[in-house]
This record gives structure tokens, sequence and C-alpha cells, in this order.
């Protein structure tokens, strides 16, 4: 039996042309998707597609109208004494026509399995688009575009119904080897068909092993890093400051020399509530502290350019980035932002040495590139890391290495949006002490968002608490945690005592929750509604030493329940008369294990002093109610709803 190769020829030289073509249209087409949030997209990426789903032959039938010689495009062509139809450019229209959705789909895939934040932190490093879409979204979507390509080459190779009604089977020309089965099945040629057949599924079979074997291999790539980490024994790094030659500058952040300044005044209306800001600030650190879903994160990605504000402006250091009224919004990557991201977004396919070189200034030699990643890495005390992958460092090394990235660029603001969520304990006080040495040098605007108190006010001396997209305190940290001037701010900043008020004299007052009179020495003002005090701050005379005020806001009082942590008790005091539940209880009380040892064996009732001095007297919030339950209700409503919670 003589068989002709040459459908061989022309089906390998028009599924690999094809290709070529459709991967092409196929990223270009799923970059742009990827991008786009106008309307009809949902229609138009079902007409992207239907060559997926349509019949190869009703294809066929509408590149037939659309390419013949009174089609539209036919008609346009024979104007230049060009004829598609029965040649083999025909038989690469009809190939593409049909591979492109398969390469278009996964690629559209592939990119919106990449994490945004990783483009959103190439473009707060100055990165353009361009420069994003090449050196991370596509390399990051490289296992897509490989099997893309291979499913598009496969789907050209096996292309029929389309081919044969637009190139028709013309041997050594247009014939194919799926054509040249149907022919040779037709005429009655089984073993010429068999033998097609054969060949054509070999091709087929060996890409989809290929295409299979480069998804398996795909994990175990990205896990190589994380063996190999859990071998090197790098999961517990050694921070110790001694250990890695650093000294901490306990002194306080100094004045900036330069004028730097950041003007923030936007309004953005978010799901349930408005953001609605007004703030200012200099070279100082200034931390952002509020319950999750108050507007803290989107406060800076507005100010990076991730997200466009309703109205407002924004202004940094006499620079207008944002501005409703004038229409001014400046691209992300000229903003000169430093972002670094709860996550980190280090780029996973980039070493630590290129994920810093990522963000140095553009035009840099390579004497100085060299030159300023070794200082950046020194600055971390990763000098050793620099040719590791991310996959390969924990999750304080990370941490590190993002900030190293991030005050590589140069930015004239830092942006820190809760940078030490996902350590250890160990780790996070290891790593604030770093972060504090680095926003000491930081010559720029700094913004820290975090929920933990204690940690914004180790880290930044000027504080800004918002609540439901309003701004309610802001100003030092000393002013805001010692005299807060509402329930909310108080209870923000950790004040668990509360009781609501009713005015006895010009300097005494009801605590109606508590059930005492209390003698205070601030002016009451009619619009107080509240009276608080810090759970560490209540004392006992009988166990303390006595000022001249021990026999002021003394009462007896009796324990209710305790708490144990590892340095401090909390207790839970009933005033004036003994509990009747574990729920009935007026005050939290927190005493170090040293006093509380003291105290344990002590007969009832013992004596608390709420000193005068210490009590927070207290308005209420714009826009919040005063408090409707006493705290022994509160705690019995929480742990009821807890209860439930765990039941459900």
């Amino acid at each position: 039996m003589h068989l002709d190769l040459s459908p061989v020829w022309i089906s390998l030289k028009t599924a690999l042309t094809a290709t070529l073509i459709a991967s092409f249209c196929g990223v270009t087409t799923a970059r742009w998707m990827f991008k786009y949030r106008g309307v009809g997209k949902s229609l138009i990426d079902g007409l992207l597609t239907a060559p997926l789903v349509l019949p190869p032959t009703v294809m066929g039938f509408v590149l037939l109208l659309l390419l013949g010689k009174q089609g539209p495009i036919g008609r346009l062509l024979a104007l230049f004494n060009i004829s598609v139809i029965f040649t083999w450019y025909a038989t690469v229209i009809a190939s593409v026509v049909v591979a492109f959705p398969l390469m278009y789909k996964t690629m559209l895939g592939s990119f919106r399995q990449i994490d945004t934040n990783l483009l959103a932190s190439a473009r707060t490093l100055g990165a353009s688009e361009e420069r994003v879409f090449w050196q991370i979204l596509l390399p990051l979507a490289k296992p897509g575009l490989i099997a893309g390509f291979l499913l598009s080459f496969a789907r050209a190779l096996g292309e029929f119904g389309a081919t044969l009604m637009l190139a028709g089977s013309i041997p050594g020309k247009t014939q194919t080897i799926p054509i040249a089965i149907f022919f040779a099945a037709e005429s009655g040629a089984m073993d010429q068909a068999l033998a097609w057949v054969g060949i054509i599924l070999v091709l087929s079979l060996s890409i989809m092993s290929i295409v299979n074997y480069w998804s398996d291999e795909q994990p175990n790539r990205k896990s190589k890093g994380v063996t190999s980490l859990k071998q090197s024994n790098l999961l517990r790094e050694n921070l110790d400051p001694h250990a890695l030659g650093l000294t901490w500058d306990t002194t306080d952040y100094p004045v900036p020399k330069a004028q730097i300044k950041l003007i923030v005044d936007i309004q953005k209306q978010l799901p349930g509530f408005l953001l609605d800001v007004s703030f200012h600030t200099d070279g100082l650190p200034l931390g952002l502290l509020g319950a999750s879903g108050a507007g803290k994160s989107m406060i800076l990605r507005c100010i990076t350019g991730l997200e466009t504000p309703d109205h407002g402006r924004i202004i940094l250091n006499g620079r207008i980035l944002f501005d409703s009224r004038q229409g001014i919004n400046i691209p992300i990557h000229e903003r000169r932002v430093g972002y670094l991201f709860q996550n980190y977004a280090l780029f996973p396919h980039l070493t630590v040495a290129q994920n810093i070189a990522f963000g140095l200034p553009k035009g840099l030699s390579i004497s100085a590139t060299r030159a300023r990643l070794k200082r950046h890495l020194n600055s971390v005390q990763l000098d050793a890391l620099g040719s590791r992958y991310p996959t390969e460092l924990s999750g304080g090394q990370q941490q590190r290495i993002a900030l190293a990235r991030a005050l590589a660029s140069e930015p004239e603001i830092l942006l820190l949006d809760e940078p030490f969520s996902a350590l250890d304990t160990y780790l996070r006080d290891q790593l604030e002490k770093l972060l504090r040495t680095s926003l000491i040098r930081y010559p720029g605007v700094t913004l820290f968002v975090t929920h933990n108190l204690e940690e914004a006010y180790r880290v930044c001396p000027n504080l800004l608490i918002l609540e439901g997209g309003k701004i309610i305190a802001q100003g030092p940290k000393q002013e805001i945690f010692e005299y807060p001037q509402s329930f909310r701010v108080a209870q923000m900043t950790g004040c668990k005592n509360f009781s609501r008020i009713r005015q006895v004299s010009q300097c005494k007052i009801t605590a109606i929750d508590w059930g005492c009179t209390l003698e205070v020495f601030d002016i009451i003002a009619p619009n107080l509604v509240h009276v608080g005090i810090r759970a560490h701050q209540l004392t006992f005379p009988d166990i303390e030493r006595f000022s001249s005020l021990h026999d002021i806001n003394v009462f007896p009082c009796w324990l209710t329940t305790i708490s144990e942590t590892p340095h401090r008790m909390t207790l839970y005091l009933k005033l004036n008369c003994a509990p009747t539940s574990p729920y009935d209880y007026h005050l939290q009380v927190e005493v170090l294990k040293d006093k509380w040892q003291q105290l344990k064996d002590r007969p009832f009732p013992w004596r608390v002093q709420l000193h005068p001095q210490r009590l927070l007297l207290l308005q209420n919030s714009s826009g919040y109610h005063t408090l409707e339950y006493s705290p022994s209700e509160l705690l019995r409503l929480t742990s009821e709803d807890h209860s439930k919670q765990k039941l459900s």
C-alpha cells in the first residue's frame, strides 16, 4: 500500500501556523477581557467562545458566507485579486477559528487565577501596564499558555468540517489528515484510512500526554521550595536583635527635616456605608485603627490608585494624586507609593533579589543595582537568601523581603496594611522592632493599618480611628488613649468598663449600670452619657499604697469569676453585694499575678477604688446609640451568641 504523506505535512504546517496565530489573538483578547469592566461582557465572551459549541460545519458555512465571492470580505479581497477559498490559507483560517477559543479560555482562566495583589504590587512599585503584563502577568500564566498552545495545536490538527467547507479536499494542497481519512473511508480504502487514523492518534495522544505531564509537574515544582525549606530547617528563624547585631533606637521618631505632608479628603460609596474621611499627616507614622470593614484598607487603596474615590482629592507633598473636580487621577505607577500587602504579594516566579530589584529606580547601572540590592538585603538581615524563591522562605522572611522591596522603590509614602497579621507572637514582636527601626530612617509619610491596639501604640506617634467609614478620633496616641472623648473611641482603644450616668451634682454622678455614686474631677458637660474606666486602672486600697484620696470612690466588691492569661488575671467584680450568677458582675479588673496572689485568699468583701482621675467621662459618638445593656448583660448575650455559633 502506497501512502501519500502530503496530508501529514499539510496538517502539521497548517496546525502550527494556526496555533501561532490563535495563540497571539487568544492571549491578546484574554488580556483585554481580563481588564474589561464594561457592559455586555457575558455577550462578548459568548461570541468569542461560540466556535467551541457550534458544529464545525456551521462555522465553515459562516466563513464561506464571509469569505466567498459574494461575501463582504470576499468582495473586498477581490478588489486586490485575492481569493482564499479552496487554498491552503483557507485551511489555516478554518483552523484558527476553531483553535482560538481554546487558547482564549485557557489564558483567561489562568489570568483570573493570579492573585490580583501581585499585579497591584507591581503597579505600586512603578511598573507600567506593559511591564506588568510582560514581567508578571504572562510569566505567572505560563502553565496556561503552554497548555493552551498544545490544546489549540491538537484542535487545529483534528479540524475537519470547517476546513472541508472552506478549503475543500485538494490533494497536496488543502487535504489534511482528517479529510484524507474521510475520503479514504468513503472510497473503501479502509487500510489507508486506518493508517491515517493511527498517525493522527499518535500525534494527538502525544500532545495530550505533554499537557497532562505539564499540569502534573506544576504542583510538584511549587512544593519543591517548601520541601527544601523543611529540610534546611528554615521554618523558625532566629531574629534575636543581639545576634543580628542590631540596636533598636528607643527614642521617639525625630521631627522630619523636609516638608512632607499627605492630605486626604475623599468620599466613596461602599456596600453598606459611605467612606467619608478628611485628614492630613506629616512624616510621623500615622496608625489607622478600626473594626473590620471600617474602611481602613480602602483608604490605602484610594491613595495608591487601586481604587478611585467618587469625590474629593488626595495631595502628597504638594503633588495632586487625585482631584475629582479637576479630573486628575494619576496612574498607579506614577504615584511613588510603597504598599506592603497583608499577604506580602511577592512575585513567586522571581528570586528574592529579583523581587527587590523590581522596585529599584530605573536606569541604574549594574554595579549600582548590585550595591543597592546588597544594602536592602542587609537592612532586613537576609543577605544570604538573595537567590531563593519566596516559597522557600518563612512568613517572617517574606514579610521582611516585602518591606525591603517597598522601600527599594524610594516611595514618598509607605502604606502598611496589617503587615504582621499572619505571624506568630514571637515573630510579630521581633519584626515590629525591625519595622520601627526602618521607619525612623524612612523620610516619607507612613500609614499603618492594624487591629492590634498595643502594636499601633508602639509603632505610631499619631492615631486615626475609623468607624463605619467616618473618623471618630485622630491625634497624638497619648491623648486618644488617655482622654477619649466618646464611648466608641474609649471602647475601640481597649476600655472594657462602661456605665450610663445620671448627674447628681456639680461633681457627682450616678453610675446607673454599676449601682454606685462617683465623685469626679472633670467638669460634667450636659452631653456626657457614659462613664468608663480601664481594667488596669482600678486599684485595691487594702493592698496598695494609700494616697490622699484613698477614701474616695471606694466600694465593697465580690468576685464573680476569673479569666487567666500567662501573666495577668482578669477579675470580674460585683459592687456592693454578692453576685447571683457567673454573668452578674459590674467591672473587669486586670492585675498581675503577684497581686492576685495577695488578693485571692482575702475574705469578701474586698475593697476596690475607682479613682476620680482615672474616670473617663464620655460623650455618645455621633451616629451611635447609648449603651443599652449592663456589662453583665453584654457578657451573657455574647456568650449565648457564641454558643449558638458553635452549635450551628
